[in-house]
């Protein structure tokens, strides 16, 4: 007899156990790179692999108490992406791989707030989509400004606020899929009709992210919202 398919496991059942790989394959992960850089395996290394683990399991318990038919595959998937990028930095410097670790708690922690928060009717965001398209546009242009942002790789997307250092391209993406989705599911009968009144807010919106992004040199980000943009359409 063959295995029984996961469809019969509910919704959260079901990115229980693909968080479950995604922590087995981070395990190996991070065992074959110590391996790769001592020839040894060591408890200490497994134990990155443990608390990140530990980490998606708690968003897991608030996604399973927020949003019960939720997607099940979005946080596996976030887990994976985040877990390969964690392993390659730590490849590069186990301290910097602390670093990011520190961001990734930080992120986790706003998911579980953000779900907490809009756990009664997410689609109150509707109500503030041209804010988030508007404030999309003013994150991206925050590198630009004098004595704040900095230029690397040839770039300007880093923003340095005291000891701080970050990306705000990382909250804008945020904010674009928040306004796009508003958007789009509000006039999702009248923009197949092509009028230029409900077309106008959306490429208006658009339009300005890649106009910044042209402007600070950023090409790669730029295929990257023109890829969201798309998908969303």
């Amino acid at each position: 007899m063959g295995a029984r398919p996961l469809t019969h496991l509910s919704l959260r059942n079901r990115e229980l156990f693909y968080l479950g790989v995604v922590g087995i394959l981070t395990g190996l992960g991070f065992a074959s790179v110590y391996i790769a850089r001592q020839a040894a395996v060591s408890w200490g290394s497994l134990s990155y692999a443990l608390f990140f683990f530990a980490l998606y399991l708690a968003a897991h318990v608030v996604a399973r108490a927020t949003v019960p038919n939720a997607d099940p595959y979005l946080l596996p998937m976030a887990g994976l992406l985040t877990a390969v990028g964690v392993t390659e930095i730590y490849r590069l410097g186990p301290d910097d791989a602390f670093k990011q670790g520190l961001w990734i708690v930080i992120g986790v922690a706003l998911f579980a707030l953000t779900l907490y928060g809009l756990r009664r009717d997410y689609r109150v965001l509707e109500s503030y989509k041209y804010l988030f398209g508007l404030g999309a546009i003013a994150l991206l242009f925050l590198p630009r400004l004098p004595g704040l942002g900095t230029t690397v790789n040839g770039a300007r997307l880093w923003v340095h606020v005291g000891g701080l250092q970050f990306q705000p391209g990382e909250l804008a993406k945020i904010s674009l899929v928040v306004f796009l989705a508003a958007y789009l599911r509000e006039k999702r009968e009248v923009l197949a009709q092509g009028r230029l009144k409900d077309l106008g807010p959306l490429l208006l919106i658009w339009g300005g992210t890649m106009l910044v992004l042209v402007t600070t040199n950023d090409m790669g980000s730029g295929r990257l919202y023109f890829g969201i943009f798309v998908a969303m359409l």
